[in-house]
């Protein structure tokens, strides 16, 4: 995918659910104008659906532009492209297939934008897993159906603090299916990723990353269960001989109880909830999930659609805020790296 060069950033943000939180927590954020100095926006949405909810939420002297071109983009204002269907009404709190569909169009333009490389990155609200099924989104969540699109060959869901970077090797899936799923090749993939991220996105240039065993006190050599000694220590040392920096297994418990988690620079856990309960404890209000191993940025806010305080105006748009900063900041931190290994490559051939 090509990257844009220009003197400021664009990131393209996705409405989500708009019976959800997802589009006050975007204006609300957008309301301080200081942004704008930093990148420029662009919602892809539609003129009533983004009026009505601030008018509705009460959020005021937001400036708006328009546009149904990314030529008409202009720099220091909110830009909303209009992709969505303009009659939708919102019933906050709600799961309808409306919604679903709503959330679908905007997702699919703004990743369509990305491919054409008209955004630099995509900031996703959260959107409601099960009304946005459909012929055309048959996935667990945002993650599996950006690697889809990206043709990515493996990603992994990423959380960010400013406590711990934490993966994790199996995602949206019953927690009774991740034994079977498990893997030394699987855990080694994500190894990988983890790896190259954690140098291209963040700059790390020898990251030391923390790997979780799956069983109780980490099988307790085999007492509690054969996973790690079957499955992740071999994928450690797999890892190590191809010179990534993997140790473990640990204990989740007293890996995270404890203090151990601030000297890795990235941490591997097996499971959906082994990885995100400490992620959210540290952080839940101010966290970012980024995906990592497409070719593009992808961030969103730590939290869900959260109906029950839809439409109240309550929303605390922290975790978005922290997604569009970590957005811009990964964008920039990708290039740099980018035009760094570009240029030590052109040093060694002309040395040959």
């Amino acid at each position: 995918m090509t990257k844009i060069k220009s003197t400021k950033i664009k990131l393209g943000i996705s409405i989500g659910d708009p019976n959800g939180i997802g589009i006050e927590v975007i204006l609300k954020t957008l309301s301080d104008n200081r942004l704008m100095e930093l990148f420029t926006p662009l919602i892809f949405g539609a003129k009533n659906i983004i009026l009505s909810q601030a008018k509705t939420l009460e959020i005021q002297d937001l400036k708006f532009n328009f546009i149904d071109s990314i030529e008409d983009l202009k720099s220091g204002q909110i830009n909303v492209m209009s992709v969505c269907d303009e009659s939708f009404k919102h019933s906050f709190g709600e799961e309808s297939n409306e919604s679903g569909k709503i959330s679908f169009q905007s997702l699919s333009a703004a990743v369509a934008s990305l491919k054409s490389s008209e955004i630099d990155a995509l900031i996703t609200a959260p959107i409601n897993k099960n009304a946005i099924q459909s012929p055309n989104f048959e996935f667990p969540g945002h993650t599996e159906y950006l690697q889809n699109e990206d043709k990515a060959t493996d990603s992994l869901m990423l959380m960010l603090s400013d406590t711990a970077r934490i993966g994790v090797v199996t995602g949206h899936v019953p927690l009774r299916e991740v034994g079977k799923q498990l893997s030394a090749e699987l855990i080694l993939a994500k190894l990988f990723i983890l790896n190259k991220s954690l140098k291209d996105d963040f700059s790390i240039r020898k990251p030391k990353i923390a790997v979780m065993g799956l069983n109780p006190h980490a099988g307790d050599n085999g007492l509690l269960g054969k996973e790690e000694q079957e499955i992740i220590i071999p994928a450690i040392n797999q890892a190590k001989s191809i010179g990534i920096l993997a140790f473990g297994p640990y204990a989740a418990d007293g890996f995270f109880g404890s203090n151990a988690y601030s000297k890795f620079d990235g941490i591997l856990a097996m499971y959906h909830d082994q990885g995100l309960i400490p992620a959210k404890s540290f952080s839940f209000g101010t966290g970012v999930n980024f995906t990592a191993g497409l070719s593009f940025v992808r961030t969103s806010p730590d939290h869900g659609t959260a109906f029950e305080i839809a439409g109240q105006g309550i929303a605390n748009e922290g975790s978005f805020r922290a997604a569009m900063y970590t957005a811009a900041e990964l964008c920039k931190n990708r290039n740099l790296n980018a035009e760094l290994a570009e240029g030590a490559l052109v040093v060694n051939k002309s040395r040959n």
